[in-house]
């Protein structure tokens, strides 16, 4: 058979990083008198993106405010991105699956994507590591995956894609890869994961392999 390829996104598929991004917004709103975010509620908009996160804590601002909220969100981060981020995923159940044949595909901005793996051990895992600002596009296009996939030697029907957020599978069927929902991942209780058309639902970390090795079939 030949080589599958597996393609991971990295916020809430392969690291739990959500403690240390709600903390950050928690810290900002602190700092302007506001109540702290639940982080049962800011959990699940992590997989969003920081505006995302900020708009669920700050409401509807301008452009403007925004964009200094943004600014002053990624300094904190910057500053503070691995103190209770923790892998999702085993290392070693991966190697078990595909090998070494493995890469990240995220729309977290590099200078916070490779602070982070270093911190966590994981630098030197992946093949191949494409942040949210290597190319013009971001997810859903499929051009980082694609990009990942070439980077990796392996034909993008030869991958499979894994992400906890409907963007994610919906890049990965645009750049024509198999897909798995990660269901464990940060994603809203109203939400259903069925709808997203992914190839495959894993609900616990641990059930990575035997999805992978399904569809690798």
């Amino acid at each position: 058979m030949s080589a599958t390829g597996l393609l991971l996104d990295l916020d809430g598929t392969l690291v739990d990083s959500a403690p240390d991004l709600v903390a950050v917004l928690n810290r900002m709103l602190r700092e302007s008198g506001r109540p702290p975010m639940p982080f049962a509620i800011a959990r699940n908009e992590v997989s969003n993106g920081a505006v995302a996160l900020l708009r669920l804590g700050f409401g509807e601002v301008g452009e403007e405010a925004l964009a200094a909220l943004r600014a002053r969100f990624i300094e904190l981060y910057a500053a503070d991105v691995c103190v209770e981020s923790r892998p999702f995923l085993e290392l070693d159940a991966i190697a078990d699956a595909v090998g070494d044949n493995w890469g990240i595909v995220t729309n977290k901005p590099h200078r916070m994507t490779v602070p982070l793996l270093e911190r966590l051990g994981l630098a030197a895992a992946p093949r191949t590591v494409v942040s949210g600002d290597r190319l013009p596009q971001r997810k859903p296009h499929p051009a980082p995956l694609e990009l990942a996939a070439r980077e990796l030697g392996i034909p993008p029907e030869r991958c499979i894609y894994v992400g906890d957020a409907p963007h994610d599978i919906e890049a990965g069927k645009a750049a024509g890869m198999a897909t798995i929902a990660a269901a464990y991942g940060y994603i809203r209780p109203t939400e259903d994961v069925r709808r997203w058309g992914a190839d495959a639902i894993v609900r616990r970390p641990r059930d990575l392999p035997l999805a992978l090795a399904a569809l690798a079939r």
